[in-house]
């Protein structure tokens, strides 16, 4: 009776563990079924971990604990792989040798301990199997550990192609739309440098980030956990700023052609559908504080009149920007409060530093020059009068005054 239960004990794990290995590393496509062993770890250890994060103040040292979670959660979710393979094969090798009378060895703890020698390929020989069936188990064993390392060792570089390929395209909205990115900025930027007409193209190039981004995190859903080099960062935030964008476009941006900004909406507003479906989050839809007040519309209303941007959304525009926000903004606010990663507002605050590219030595007249260039307001060291003693960097500075 004990061998039975033993022998169904190692089947069912293994079954459920090469059946989870199999659905992790190699078959490209989500997997729905509710009771999984991937997704019941997650969820354990990702509200373990949350729970551990929010003890902490938030801040840079929650964000640092919080870093650790993707690459950590994966070397343990290996490891359990292995730990629990190595149990059902040494369970099926007991029960192979139990009652054998040529000098096997019927204690579980050294078929256990050569279940693992044999995983690991490491072949010792100080304890080997002593029947025929046991013998075949143990080649087949020594080939699924060998082949799982194998994987494991595959599988790693993909899953970071695509960590850095998602956050490529995050860094790269540092100098379109601030860190943390918002829609205000980005089209203001745009606006003051005359290059509202490169927004349909930045926004295509999203638009595909979306769709990499649905396709990578559906097939490796983990992935998600992986949080950015930045803690004002993040794909989470990225993907906010750019659907604001594409609103703002879509109601009121006189310069901008709405068909793009209407597909990229499209695609984005796709991805945090599927990805909450896949992480189970329900849709928050009492956002407090606001992402955007009254007086955040009336501040993005007057940086639109700075920099020249027409806008005719017309009276009805905040009732239809709320409208639009409502499909859209519960689910990333569920998405953020399970992450633990914090949605961008609007309009850049006081609260907000300068971006990345602006710090560092020198890195305020860094900025002064580069927007002074851009927009004319700055002549060039060519241009700007001589004077004795000055050198081309110094009459650049000047001019800044």
């Amino acid at each position: 009776m004990t061998a039975l239960l033993a022998l169904l004990l190692a089947f069912l794990v293994l079954a459920f563990v090469l059946q989870d290995a199999f659905e992790v590393m190699l078959l490209p496509r989500r997997v729905s079924r509710r009771w999984r062993l991937t997704g019941i770890y997650f969820r354990a250890t990702w509200a373990t971990w949350t729970r551990l994060a929010r003890a902490t103040p938030a801040g840079a040292r929650r964000e640092r604990f919080l870093s650790i979670f993707g690459a950590l959660s994966m070397t343990l979710l290996f490891s359990l792989w292995a730990v629990s393979l190595i149990i059902a094969f040494g369970l099926l090798q007991w029960v192979a040798q139990e009652g054998h009378g040529q000098g096997a060895t019927s204690d579980l703890g050294e078929q256990i301990y050569m279940s693992g020698v044999t995983f690991f390929t490491l072949g010792y020989g100080d304890v080997v199997p002593q029947t025929s069936w046991a013998r075949a188990l143990a080649v087949f064993e020594a080939g699924a550990g060998f082949g799982l390392i194998a994987i494991v060792i595959g599988y790693l570089p993909v899953l970071y192609q695509l960590f850095s390929r998602r956050e490529a395209h995050v860094i790269q909205l540092d100098g379109r739309a601030g860190s943390p990115p918002t829609a205000t900025t980005m089209l203001c930027r745009h606006a003051e440098s005359g290059g509202l007409d490169k927004v349909d193209d930045l926004l295509r190039v999203w638009e595909i980030w979306g769709a990499d981004l649905l396709e990578s995190h559906l097939s490796y859903p983990m992935l998600a956990y992986y949080r950015s080099q930045h803690d004002d960062q993040s794909w989470l935030g990225a993907l906010a700023a750019i659907m604001d964008t594409c609103t703002l476009i879509l109601i009121g941006v006189e310069d901008i052609k709405p068909l793009q900004a209407r597909m990229t909406f499209a695609m984005l507003r796709g991805v945090i559908v599927e990805l909450a479906r896949s992480l189970q989050v329900s849709p928050i839809k009492s956002i407090d504080p606001p992402r955007l007040t009254d007086d955040d519309y009336a501040s993005m209303m007057l940086s639109f009149e700075k920099v020249g941007l027409a806008w005719n959304g017309g009276e009805q525009a905040p009732e239809t920007l709320a409208a639009v926000r409502a499909t859209y903004e519960p689910l990333l606010q569920g998405l953020a409060e399970h992450l633990l990663l914090p949605l961008p507002g609007w309009i850049a605050t006081q609260d907000d530093g300068p971006d990345h590219w602006e710090r560092g030595s020198r890195g305020i007249i860094a900025r002064r020059l580069v927007e002074g260039l851009a927009d004319g307001s700055v002549a060039s060291a060519a241009r700007v009068p001589r004077r004795r003693g000055g050198t081309p960097a110094r009459r650049l500075r000047d001019s800044l005054r």
